[in-house]
């Protein structure tokens, strides 16, 4: 695991419904350079411009930079010892839920994938990309953001009105943090 990061800021963003040029607008409103997409499952109906293949191009023209890694960092794993009752949940299981943080935050893949957000971080004002706009049901704020939050990293959600939501480490988050030092993690 990497050492903390103090000083550092990553920024998070849900694209929900927004059509393509207001997200481009509030990616340069806080001059990001650099998109990490984390969306285990990067395909939706409703936004089919924020299908996987579409960002990239989208963020290339825009002279952003663009990476996936949903499979490191995504709020669906694919590890069935990562949900609360040790399975996968059902499609349209509310995963928010199901999924099982700690465990996660204890998967060598996981912490893979946060060190190479990080090493991102430090040379590109970065972004993490899920489909949920509102941090507080999604897990870029519930894991990731916590995550970086416990490794001294400042996370700063993008609103879609443009504006900054500071995340912060809950009660509830410390006593998780606690368990994960107790056993090891």
């Amino acid at each position: 695991m990497a050492e903390a990061q103090s000083g550092l800021t990553i920024f998070t963003i849900g694209h929900s419904n927004l059509s393509e040029e207001p997200f481009l607008a509030l990616l340069n409103q806080h001059q990001i350079e650099m998109v990490v997409d984390v969306r285990s499952a990067p395909y939706s109906r409703f936004t089919p411009h924020f299908n996987r293949e579409q960002p990239r191009l989208l963020l290339n023209e825009a002279g952003l930079q663009y990476a996936y890694a949903g499979e490191k960092l995504g709020g669906r794993p694919t590890d069935p010892g990562c949900y609360r009752h040790g399975v996968l949940p059902e499609p349209g299981a509310d995963y928010l839920q199901e999924v099982d943080y700690v465990a996660v935050e204890r998967r060598a893949w996981y912490q893979d994938g946060i060190d190479r957000l990080l090493e991102l971080a430090t040379t590109r004002r970065t972004v993490v990309m899920c489909s949920e706009e509102s941090p507080h049901i999604c897990h870029r704020h519930h894991l990731i953001g916590r995550t970086l939050l416990n490794r001294g990293v400042d996370v700063l959600h993008i609103r879609q009105g443009g504006g900054l939501l500071l995340a912060t480490v809950t009660l509830q988050q410390t006593d998780l943090f606690a368990a994960l030092r107790s056993d090891g993690g």
